[in-house]
């Protein structure tokens, strides 16, 4: 994979690998869709799956899908879809945030789990093949960081795909982590 060189630390490399990331972070959106289907009205819910959400896919499409194209063969076609569908994703998203109802969390709850069982069957598995461990890793703390770098809203707007992603997300961001903090709007399932 093409990353830049981690700075020399006198051992390993150190840190958790994207697959790992990013399983952890299925389990924690599928328990919280598990919550919003017990409780699509619940304000405070459905800004935190929003904000888990966002953040997920915007360092998927940073981190992930480039990784996936560099490496896997057929990967742009893998990564053309998993980005179509993460835009709708974030449609349903944005339809959920104006409108709310159970119809519209039941849409982005069918979402995640094609989302999830497609990383999971497809992506993850073939990126464990074909990439070695500390490349994987380099992908998972730079996945991370981008994370909390990340819109805590929806914008299927703007960029989803490298160099123009990593400039307009973290930008985009700061007005919504801005916006966040004057509504105090709850954003991390921790605060829930």
């Amino acid at each position: 994979m093409n990353l830049p060189p981690l700075p020399p630390v006198g051992g390993e490399t150190t840190g958790r690998n994207v697959v790992d990331v990013v399983t952890q972070e299925h389990r924690e959106l599928l328990a919280l869709c598990d919550q919003l289907t017990a409780a699509p009205d619940d304000r405070r819910l459905v800004d935190v799956v929003v904000a888990e959400l966002s953040r997920h896919l915007s360092a998927e499409e940073q981190y992930l899908y480039p990784a996936v194209r560099r490496t896997v063969p057929g990967g742009d076609d893998l990564a053309d879809r998993e980005l179509a569908e993460d835009h709708q994703l974030l449609i349903t998203l944005q339809q959920l945030v104006r409108d709310g109802g159970a119809d519209r969390a039941a849409a982005v709850v069918e979402s995640v789990r094609r989302h999830v069982d497609a990383d999971a069957e497809e992506l993850l598995p073939v990126l464990v093949q074909m990439v070695p461990i500390e490349d994987l890793i380099r992908v998972g703390n730079r996945f991370e960081t981008a994370q909390e770098a990340a819109p805590t809203r929806p914008h299927p707007g703007t960029p989803s795909t490298p160099p123009w992603n990593k400039v307009v997300d973290p930008a985009v961001a700061v007005v919504d982590k801005l916006r966040d903090a004057v509504t105090r709007r709850t954003t991390y399932a921790k605060d829930l």
